[in-house]
């Protein structure tokens, strides 16, 4: 099964640095290279929903996600650094503009996937692209990001520029090298005679958003677990084999459940073929006659249910957290828009 990535609050804020550290040792990741020609970076229209309006899982929503930031949240706090970050790095002389957040949305709003948790869901979706992505999803918005000095990457991150990765004994030349660089000392005390910030610029845009380096992944890793739990439930394993049934009679046999179809289903290219659409639409057919969506998600939410009784407190504060840091994050922004 594939699951959605998404970035936590620490990581949206140190994004920046990882693209710095790449640039400046001498690689370009695929994120820094083309801009969109004559189009908004940021296009909104492309943004996950945040509950589903269509398919087998419209309006339909799992406990945990009230406890799980959106996409729009996301956005908005790691945007709010960006801009702290670029006023923060002026302030030692140094222009930066850095990539935009949200120019390149998931396909799901939140760590849930609901759209796809339990396989495909959309059949007028699996009609045209199969078990690919829409190519609206699939497009990527690349922004370009210069290579940075020694000093710029010390004002912005508080520590030097790392290492370039060593070649390996025996690396032929022009070969690639994908370890990252490595070996950062902390960066100089001051630049053009003003003191540097803690954790450097962005280290600053943490602490101006009051973010906390609370642990991220407690809720993704809950909803994992509930996914991996439903999976042994008598009910969802009886709905899953009816759909097997389903699929056999429609001459896809030795599938035991709709992941396995996602994985014979996708395409190499990632282009649908005429075979992965027609096993796409005949997986949504099973999943509507067998009512398996509705099953698998009604025995997850009890799981979740319980899930959140037992660690009640916890999930509280990680939602009070985050509530916190995105009003300082749209009062940030508001702050600088005027």
């Amino acid at each position: 099964m594939k699951h959605t990535k998404r970035i936590s609050t620490a990581a949206a804020l140190t994004a920046s640095a990882f693209l710095v550290s790449a640039c400046s040792s001498g690689t370009t990741p695929d994120t820094t290279k083309i801009v969109a020609d004559g189009k908004s970076i940021v296009n909104k229209d492309k943004w996950p929903e945040k509950i589903p309006t269509s398919g087998l899982t419209k309006n339909l929503t799992l406990p945990l996600e009230e406890y799980m930031a959106s996409y729009e949240d996301q956005v908005a706090i790691e945007q709010a650094a960006t801009d702290l970050q670029q006023s923060c790095m002026k302030e030692y002389g140094i222009e930066l503009t850095l990539p935009r957040a949200g120019a390149n949305p998931p396909p799901s709003d939140n760590d849930a996937n609901i759209e796809r948790r339990y396989g495909i869901t959309d059949r007028a979706e699996a009609q045209k692209y199969g078990y690919e992505l829409a190519p609206a999803l699939r497009e990527h918005t690349e922004q370009p990001l210069r290579d940075l000095s020694d000093v710029e990457v010390e004002v912005l991150t508080g520590h030097t520029k790392p290492e370039p990765p060593k070649a390996p004994e025996g690396t032929k030349a022009g070969m690639t090298l994908s370890s990252p660089g490595q070996g950062t000392e902390p960066a100089r005390a001051e630049h053009n005679g003003k003191k540097l910030k803690t954790g450097g610029c962005i280290g600053w845009s943490k602490d101006q958003l009051g973010v906390r380096e609370a642990d991220p992944t407690v809720v993704a890793e809950l909803a994992g677990d509930s996914l991996m739990q439903s999976m042994q439930d008598s009910e969802v394993i009886k709905a899953n084999g009816a759909w097997s049934s389903c699929m056999d009679g429609k001459g896809h046999a030795g599938l035991a459940d709709p992941y396995k179809a996602m994985d014979q289903g996708v395409t190499n290219d990632g282009e649908p073929s005429q075979e992965s659409i027609a096993l796409a639409v005949d997986d949504i057919d099973c999943k509507t006659q067998t009512d398996l969506v509705k099953v698998w998600s009604d025995v997850e939410t009890a799981i979740q249910n319980s899930q959140i009784a037992g660690n009640k407190s916890r999930l509280t504060g990680i939602k009070s957290q985050h509530g916190k840091e995105v009003a300082a994050a749209r009062e940030q922004m508001g702050t600088s828009s005027r």
